[in-house]
């Protein structure tokens, strides 16, 4: 118990010390949303704390679903803003419904994962807690593949581990990695010390990341390369393709145009 509550603050402290470092980088006018996610866990940890130790099960049931619906809207909304960033360089050619779109393929991304992160609810639990761990998994996941994605197409996408989007992919990548390989052992492992330790071995690599986002926000930010020349054209030729659609389809006259024209 020591070592959790260590934990713990040292989290929280962590935490706060990443706040004050976007703060200070104004990075909030860059990933607002994700400036956002750290204030809610920075409030949330504590608040968690004090909630399971000084209320009824019952009473913590309803707080955790409470917390769960929100967290994962953010984390929602933080993958959409990591991937509408990383387009930074060629954002004006595009659509303004381009976030839009992204959110949706993002969505449908989550989709096709629910089914392989229901794989890592372990059997024993109750229907309404199999079911937000189930939710938990299935962000997990969609943030692993946002890391190796964006880390795969770095080069395709101008971006270097000095870039605050792969920054951000990477820690939340990293520590969503353990935390499956946790989830996945717990799924085999219902109670005894190795259950307790697992669970101390997640914290610490939320930690971990958490150290690795203070070093990463407390150097400056490279300037943002362009895309080459051969990316560009194609992001253009797509936005400009879907504009050119919209203008031919609102030049189209109306019903009652063409029978004046007549």
């Amino acid at each position: 118990m020591a070592i959790e509550t260590a934990v713990l603050f040292g989290g929280i402290v962590s935490e706060a010390i990443v706040f004050i470092l976007l703060m200070r980088r104004k990075e909030w006018r860059i990933l607002p949303m994700f400036c956002a996610y750290v204030a809610w866990t920075l409030v949330s940890d504590p608040t968690s704390y004090f909630v399971i130790s000084k209320v009824s099960a019952d009473t913590y049931r309803s707080y955790y679903l409470v917390e769960v619906t929100i967290d994962s809207l953010l984390q929602f909304a933080v993958l959409v803003e990591l991937t509408w960033s990383v387009l930074r360089p060629v954002r004006a050619s595009l659509p303004r419904a381009t976030p839009i779109v992204l959110g949706v393929i993002i969505a449908v991304a989550g989709l096709v994962i629910w089914p392989l992160a229901g794989m890592t609810v372990p059997p024993k639990f109750p229907g309404e807690a199999a079911l937000l761990f189930h939710v938990q998994e299935t962000f997990a996941i969609m943030r692993v593949v946002c890391f190796l994605i964006m880390a795969s197409f770095s080069q395709v996408l101008s971006i270097g581990w000095r870039d605050r989007e792969l920054q951000v992919a990477t820690g939340l990548g990293i520590y969503s990695i353990v935390t499956l390989i946790v989830a996945v052992m717990h799924s085999h492992q219902t109670s005894g010390d190795l259950y307790a330790s697992l669970d101390v071995i997640g914290t610490i690599s939320y930690l971990a990341t958490l150290f690795y986002w203070i070093y990463s926000f407390a150097t400056k930010e490279q300037e943002r390369k362009e895309f080459s020349p051969q990316m560009q054209q194609f992001l253009v030729l797509m936005g400009g393709g879907a504009r050119a659609d919209r203008i031919a389809l609102s030049d189209l006259p109306s019903e009652r145009s063409r029978k004046r024209i007549k």
